[in-house]
């Protein structure tokens, strides 16, 4: 069995490949033209996410931790605008979206908590 890390067990880690594999069965579905542009950017933007949330979590400071967690947050926040791209363009609609836009809310409010839990400890 291979090793297993600390960053593999939480959940924001989890939530993000699941936003991962969402955003990547979206752009199976965007235009061919869009491969190297749109499709390109928001997996990348996606992908960066989860890498930011593994580096940041082991080995880190608090503070790195939440340097690490404010990357994610940003690449993140990436996704939704090639989100609003893609339905500005009529690739897909808001109703087509809205499961996906949810979905990744949740990984925001869950990053976001833990960013400032880790805030909280700071100051103590």
């Amino acid at each position: 069995m291979p090793p297993q890390y600390k960053f593999q067990n939480l959940e924001i880690y989890q939530l993000s490949l699941k936003y991962v594999n969402s955003i990547y069965n979206l752009c199976k579905k965007l235009p061919d033209a869009e491969k190297y542009n749109l499709s390109s950017q928001i997996q990348r933007a996606a992908t960066s996410i989860t890498l930011n949330i593994a580096e940041g979590s082991t080995g880190q400071s608090d503070p790195e931790q939440n340097r690490f967690l404010g990357l994610a947050l940003r690449s993140y926040l990436e996704t939704i605008a090639c989100l609003d791209i893609i339905q500005n363009q009529n690739y897909q609609n808001l109703e087509e979206l809205t499961p996906l836009r949810e979905q990744g809310h949740q990984l925001f409010i869950k990053i976001s908590s833990l960013r400032k839990s880790l805030n909280g400890r700071g100051s103590k």
